[in-house]
């Protein structure tokens, strides 16, 4: 018989979507997954949504506090509804904290703090990176384990496997281009820094993916899952420049199983990324177009380390991590 296991619905196309989704995937087979909406991504004004969800989802957290059976994994500040006896069967997933995605500020900040003091009465606390369990650790919160990204290595090897030539065709890569992957252009990420920094560079070209909320102007693709993996073969190189404290950059993650190197800005939970993987860091007060052109050309056993260093994070590892977690708090 399956676990019951409440969550948010796995919808929407940010990191923690997709880490969730994969959740319920990897799973599924004794896990039988209740979901409630996350209206906060339905609204088209930013401004005030994370409130306006919150007070849309508590009568239905409210009908969740009669279920007598069931555990919760929970990634939402809605959090704050729970009764402690909710809490007490609740694995609370926390990807990163960033006051510059807040929507509700001032009043978000106080909720998060209030979050914050009640995550020790929770069944355990999920982070994707050793970054954000210090972070948490430091706020009192001890039982805290982490559990990162993790990636379908099949899809990776196929991908892998992809004619470069085609690919480089197929997005417009001239031969003696350096295809400088800048990875998603949504707000904070740094994409429009790095584009800046190379703007004019002969034979360089930024190229940027996803839902573009930047108004980015140069070579963007906004493009299914498939065609990104054909995306990133063809480039040879990316640069991560967040000025957001992610959980542990997916984007950044791919590039490097798909044999890119990476210069990486060290924060957060990208920092682990790249201690992980040995990125070094651009120059953070001037990134050039030789820093940039030397590291494209780094010699391939850099790449070989690194994919090594992440292939371990495959399906196998993060269903059984998660399965048994979901069965020590059932």
């Amino acid at each position: 018989m399956r676990r019951i296991v409440y969550s948010m619905e796995p919808v929407g196309r940010t990191g923690g979507r997709v880490y969730l989704r994969m959740l319920h995937e990897a799973t599924a087979d004794d896990v039988e997954w209740r979901t409630v909406p996350d209206h906060k991504r339905t609204y088209r004004v930013r401004r005030w949504r994370k409130l306006r969800h919150l007070g849309r989802l508590a009568p239905t957290v409210r009908a969740l506090s009669s279920a007598a059976t069931g555990t919760f994994v929970w990634d939402d500040l809605s959090l704050l509804f729970f009764t402690p006896e909710m809490r007490a069967r609740t694995v609370f997933l926390l990807h990163h904290y960033e006051p510059l995605q807040h929507d509700s500020a001032p009043v978000e900040a106080m909720l998060w703090e209030r979050l914050f003091r009640v995550l020790p009465q929770c069944a355990a606390v999920v982070c994707v990176s050793p970054y954000w369990a210090d972070f948490l650790r430091s706020r009192g919160v001890h039982n805290v384990r982490v559990i990162y990204n993790a990636f379908d290595m099949t899809e990776v090897e196929r991908a892998r496997g992809f004619d470069r030539a085609e690919c480089r065709a197929e997005f417009g890569l001239a031969p003696d281009t350096i295809g400088v992957y800048a990875g998603k252009a949504v707000h904070w990420k740094g994409t429009a820094e790095v584009a800046a920094a190379l703007a004019g560079a002969p034979g360089l070209q930024v190229i940027t993916s996803g839902s573009n909320t930047i108004g980015f102007d140069g070579t963007h693709y906004d493009v299914e899952r498939e065609r990104y993996l054909r995306l990133l073969r063809a480039c040879d190189v990316g640069v991560f420049l967040p000025r957001m404290r992610e959980g542990w950059s997916r984007c950044a993650a791919e590039a490097l199983l798909l044999g890119l190197p990476c210069l990486i800005r060290p924060v957060a939970g990208l920092g682990d990324l790249a201690a992980l993987t040995g990125q070094p860091a651009p120059d953070l007060g001037r990134l050039s177009a030789a820093q940039v052109r030397e590291h494209a050309t780094a010699p391939r056993t850099e790449a070989k380390a690194a994919y090594e260093a992440l292939a371990r994070f495959d399906l196998h590892y993060f269903g059984n991590a998660w399965g048994d977690l979901l069965a020590q708090v059932a």
